[in-house]
């Protein structure tokens, strides 16, 4: 596969933008080789600057649904461009996207729109901070929320301890103030409240999508639940990645566990920049202006990114099984990635819920963020190459999730599966050959 033009336009890209990438992931670090630059998409597929088709299960990292360059979309965002880009005002669409985000996912009395999905949970903190009154927050090893301070923040020597900054420039000032306890394990968030005592929330990724996709358990969700009631704690469920890809409920429409605040993004801006917070009106009432707690931001309810979601959220609305149709493609996958992988005895473990699925090379079922490292990730990055040469364009980590778009059908996925079996195969062979 000629790649000449992606080289180039790398090598040019890593003189002005640090690593040559906008968002750490694209650079390949973790599988090696050179990342596409692409030149556009359509439907399941991507097209790099070589011309290269891949199918695509990254989609944009989540928010593309109906996949790359959907026409509802596209008309809508030409009608609203022509109105304007931005006004800084408020306009009656933002109104009827919040209704339909509410309505839709049951999830929230009242929201407000922001850009990202680091927004959105950075501003659920501080407004769960403000209402409980105290500083400390619970969070999960291997859940990302975005890239704020008190968020970036791993886990120390013990399963219940003060978070250590997980990256510079993280002051240990504010990352004192954050626990981090272990994923489907609650006696270690039990642990952090016993160690605390002023928890104000405890944040969580019910379908974890950032260590891999690790679904939490049933019963952990609901007994986390009750833990944060029994410690007069909120509960945050972070439905950035998974709100309206797991299901039209989200994660919590599946564990049937009612948060006090939820985030929202990718899906409901259907690929331009947009995302959410909301929950409880009395909670959410506590914002200014109406309360005393600060939140703001010049572009947030813009009318671009706005259409762009109602017309997501309306084509999910009038497809009923639109989400049956997703699932079964993304266990189709699942299986047979499962399948090719144990016929040539290499060991895969696979989960999806809506049109979110993951795999791991690892022995045994991932549960949390120290089962998830024990993959195989020198196995992922040679699976990942030769897929990418392929035609197949998966998440370039082992700790990513992968996503389907309704574009896909069964013909798209039974080529995948033909063309991992072929690489297990070749794998097989030159692990075989060396020795």
């Amino acid at each position: 596969m000629d790649i000449l033009q992606s080289i180039n336009d790398f090598n040019e890209a890593k003189q002005v933008i640090p690593g040559g990438v906008n968002s750490p992931v694209r650079a390949f670090g973790s599988v090696g080789g050179t990342p596409r630059f692409i030149a556009k998409g359509k439907g399941a597929y991507i097209y790099d600057e070589d011309d290269n088709e891949y199918i695509d299960f990254v989609q944009s990292w989540g928010p593309l649904i109906f996949g790359h360059a959907n026409e509802v979309i596209e008309s809508a965002l030409s009608l609203a461009i022509k109105d304007g880009l931005s006004f800084g005002a408020p306009t009656e669409k933002e109104t009827t996207l919040v209704k339909q985000i509410i309505a839709l996912s049951g999830s929230a009395e009242k929201m407000r729109l922001v850009n990202s999905g680091t927004e959105a949970t950075m501003s659920a903190l501080r407004l769960a901070r403000a209402y409980s009154n105290k500083d400390d927050i619970i969070k999960f090893e291997g859940c990302y929320h975005g890239h704020s301070d008190s968020l970036l923040v791993s886990a120390g020597s013990g399963c219940a301890t003060f978070g250590t900054p997980s990256s510079p420039g993280v002051p240990n000032d504010i990352t004192k103030h954050t626990f981090v306890a272990r994923y489907n394990d609650i006696e270690s968030v039990r642990a952090c409240f016993e160690q605390s005592k002023n928890v104000a929330c405890v944040i969580i990724e019910a379908l974890a999508g950032n260590m891999g996709f690790v679904p939490a358990d049933k019963k952990f969700m609901q007994d986390l639940r009750a833990l944060c009631d029994e410690y007069n704690a909120l509960l945050i469920i972070d439905e950035v990645m998974s709100g309206f890809r797991a299901g039209l409920k989200g994660a919590i429409g599946l564990y049937d566990v009612q948060a006090d605040l939820v985030t929202y993004g990718k899906v409901i801006g259907g690929g331009m920049p947009l995302a959410a917070f909301g929950g409880r009106a009395d909670i959410m009432d506590m914002l200014s202006p109406v309360g005393g707690v600060y939140q703001a931001g010049t572009l947030s309810g813009n009318p671009i990114a706005v259409s762009a979601g109602l017309a997501t959220l309306l084509q999910i609305k009038a497809n009923p099984t639109l989400y049956e149709h997703l699932e079964v493609l993304a266990k189709r996958l699942i299986k047979g990635l499962k399948e090719a992988a144990q016929s040539y005895e290499i060991p895969l473990q696979v989960d999806c819920r809506g049109s979110m699925f993951g795999f791991f090379f690892n022995q045994k079922e991932v549960k949390n963020f120290d089962d998830a490292k024990c993959s195989d990730t020198a196995m992922f990055a040679r699976f990942h190459q030769k897929m990418l040469d392929k035609g197949v364009y998966f998440a370039c980590s082992q700790f990513e999730t992968g996503f389907i778009c309704s574009a896909m059908n069964e013909m798209i996925i039974d080529e995948v599966i033909m063309k991992a079996k072929a690489v297990f195969g070749e794998i097989t062979h030159e692990i075989e050959s060396r020795i």
